[in-house]
């Protein structure tokens, strides 16, 4: 396969990351999060929109009990105005990466360094918590109907890492990389990025994808030095508090 293009990687994200519930409420695509995050709970057009359908969404977004909030793909620069003008900011610009699972997946990770698990573990849980990922996230884990895993990452005989991967697409994308306090800088990101990959590259997939905050520099170098590539970047847009 090519390399995804964002409207792919929207598509990967959506079914490897998904939502409790979706509901189209006119041109709007509304989620229904239950606390999984900006990724399930924001609302996408389906169609062109016209300001006057941005209350509408607002509308169902809280009626879920939800913050309204949108997401802006490249292809809606017309909505992103809208919203600017209806007071809407921007939040949390994400960029998106990709590359071909060989080039990632080309050194094991140290032996005892990562293992593959499923159902996460516990101490799994408690290292997301750390990170602010608490069980509406891993309820998002456990819904995914494609092939899915956890990596659990080992530094110094203790458990100091843990990343879910799925696959959609040909592609394996990874989601909620998070790196116990204490144990950064010692390269157990790299080692659980490769060993996603590995997995990948395992069960079919072609191509080793994530998302990750624009601001997040040291994600972003990491990624980079890695080999993968900017495939194309989205936001959200929520009322100013």
């Amino acid at each position: 396969m090519t390399r995804p293009d964002p409207t792919t990687l929207y598509a990967v994200v959506d079914a490897t990351w998904p939502a409790a519930a979706k509901q189209t409420v006119g041109p709007w695509i509304i989620r229904d999060g239950q606390g999984g995050g900006s990724r399930v709970s924001a609302a996408t057009a389906a169609r062109p929109v016209t300001p006057d359908a941005i209350d509408m969404a607002a509308g169902a977004m809280r009626a879920l009990g939800q913050t309204p909030l949108f997401m802006i793909r490249e292809s809606d620069t017309a909505l992103d105005q809208m919203l600017d003008d209806a007071g809407y900011v921007i939040k949390d610009p994400v960029t998106m990466y990709a590359a071909p699972v060989d080039v990632i997946a080309t050194q094991r990770p140290p032996a005892v360094t990562t293992f593959q698990v499923w159902p996460p573990l516990a101490v799994q849980a408690e290292v997301w918590a750390q990170g602010g990922i608490g069980p509406g996230r891993i309820s998002v884990m456990d819904r995914a109907p494609h092939p899915k895993t956890t990596l659990l990452g080992r530094l110094n005989d203790r458990p100091a890492g843990t990343v879910y991967v799925g696959i959609a697409q040909g592609c394996a994308m990874i989601h909620a990389l998070e790196i116990a306090p204490g144990h950064r800088r010692q390269g157990l990101a790299q080692h659980l990025t490769r060993a996603a990959a590995f997995w990948g590259r395992d069960h079919g997939a072609e191509y080793l994808t994530l998302v990750t905050t624009t601001a997040n520099a040291a994600a972003n170098t990491l990624y980079a030095s890695l080999g993968m590539m900017v495939v194309g970047h989205y936001h959200y847009r929520t009322l100013k508090e």
